[in-house]
């Protein structure tokens, strides 16, 4: 019998790389060089976590590193309840799932609300790593197109309900959004919970970012919605506003009980989500309030640098993101996944701001077309975090108007 041939999954081959982390190698190698890099395609903010969390993670007093229960420990829960009362979005600990992050919060949103074949519609550009969950569960993202000439403001109704079907189950949002900042407002949620209540569809709602608001508008939670209460998954993380990506802890929550027992299969399926994390996270929640003022502050100023700085260039647009800390930028070329790769590869500054024990300097960009799941779409965009202090985003744009000189100065 021949033997054979060893193949990768049809789902391997269909997941997508993310644009966020897909020129990481690129980076390794030009720092491997000497090159110094400001990172602006990743929101991985620079910003301490709290000392009170910190105090904890240095004084862990147990003698054994147990596992968690599988929805989290209850005493999380609990604090999360208190936290979400701040935003009057009222809720029991057992209506919260603690998750290993964010993401793993959606891939079991899509898992146990979604059949393979299934349709999610999703306002593009959005997040990349929904497109990958999406290809775990095998579900299908059918895309609205927001455009940065409006702003990246919601598509009308009509043009959402042009893709309903009869395989369309749900509508994902993410507000304040990444990658564009933009927020919802009230007559865009409104026009959400109709849709959802007409079709009887999922919601589900990403909302990280409702710290990072730098607007007079509220902040609108799918779980303000009223009549939809059943259909709403909400997902959470403490990742970013404490800075504390790398604990893993997010949060799944939800009124709707037969969800929150599938979910809980899953739970179980992977046992439990990181016992460390938890305990950070739970320090996180009181008593940083502070904290928490602070780090807006800090965020309001990034924002306006990095928008102002931004528009200043020649070719360059990007609209006022209204949340989050993203915001997708316009730039004068055809291809912005090839500057990008070039700025890591070709590009290298140096003067006299330069660090002295480096060869030279350049600027790290998530590419926007991977934002997209339209072909197209995206082509000549970026998405950049303002996660970097001042300074390093005044030098970063600097760097960006340098790198944009040299490399359309190579077709003339």
């Amino acid at each position: 019998m021949p033997q054979k041939e060893l193949k990768i999954s049809q789902r391997g081959i269909e997941m997508p790389a993310s644009p966020i982390r897909k020129l990481a190698p690129l980076a390794y190698a030009a720092e491997d060089r000497g090159v110094k890099i400001y990172r602006l395609n990743i929101g991985q903010p620079d910003l301490p976590t709290p000392q009170k969390a910190l105090d904890v993670l240095k004084h862990i007093d147990r003698s054994t590193l147990e596992y968690s229960p599988s929805q989290g420990n209850r005493s999380l829960r609990e604090a999360l309840v208190n936290y979400y009362e701040r935003y009057q979005i009222k809720l029991n600990a057992d209506e919260i799932i603690i998750t290993s992050g964010g993401s793993e919060a959606v891939l079991f949103a899509f898992m146990s609300c979604l059949d393979p074949g299934d349709e999610i519609i999703v306002p593009e550009p959005a997040y990349a790593n929904y497109m990958s969950f999406a290809v775990s569960a095998g579900a299908v993202i059918r895309s609205v197109v927001t455009t940065i000439e409006e702003g990246f403001c919601l598509p009308k109704v009509e043009q959402f309900e042009e893709l309903i079907n009869e395989r369309t189950k749900a509508i994902l949002i993410c507000n304040p959004n990444n990658p564009t900042g933009y927020l919802y407002t009230q007559a865009e949620m409104n026009q959400i919970r109709e849709l959802v209540k007409k079709y009887n569809l999922y919601l589900f709602s990403d909302e990280v970012y409702r710290e990072f608001i730098y607007t007079g508008s509220p902040y609108i939670s799918a779980m303000h919605l009223e009549g939809i209460e059943e259909n709403v998954v909400l997902i959470d993380s403490v990742s970013k506003r404490y800075s504390e990506c790398g604990i893993r802890i997010g949060a799944l929550i939800t009124k709707n009980k037969k969800i929150r027992e599938t979910v809980m299969k899953f739970c179980q399926a992977r046992l439990s989500p990181p016992l460390i994390g938890q305990l950070i996270a739970e320090a996180s929640i009181e008593g940083t309030e502070q904290y928490s003022r602070d780090v807006y502050d800090e965020y309001v100023e990034r924002r306006k640098c990095l928008i102002d700085g931004v528009n200043r260039i020649d070719g360059c647009y990007t609209p006022v993101p209204m949340g989050a800390f993203y915001t997708v930028a316009q730039i004068p070329v055809e291809d912005a996944e090839a500057f990008c790769s070039w700025c890591l590869t070709d590009f290298c500054w140096k003067d006299e701001k330069t660090p002295s024990d480096k060869v030279g300097e350049t600027i790290m960009m998530a590419p926007a077309a991977g934002f997209y799941s339209t072909h197209g779409l995206g082509k000549d965009q970026v998405r950049l975090a303002y996660v970097l202090n001042k300074d390093d985003i005044h030098r970063s744009l600097f760097l960006l108007e340098k790198a944009l000189e040299q490399y359309n100065s190579r077709k003339k």
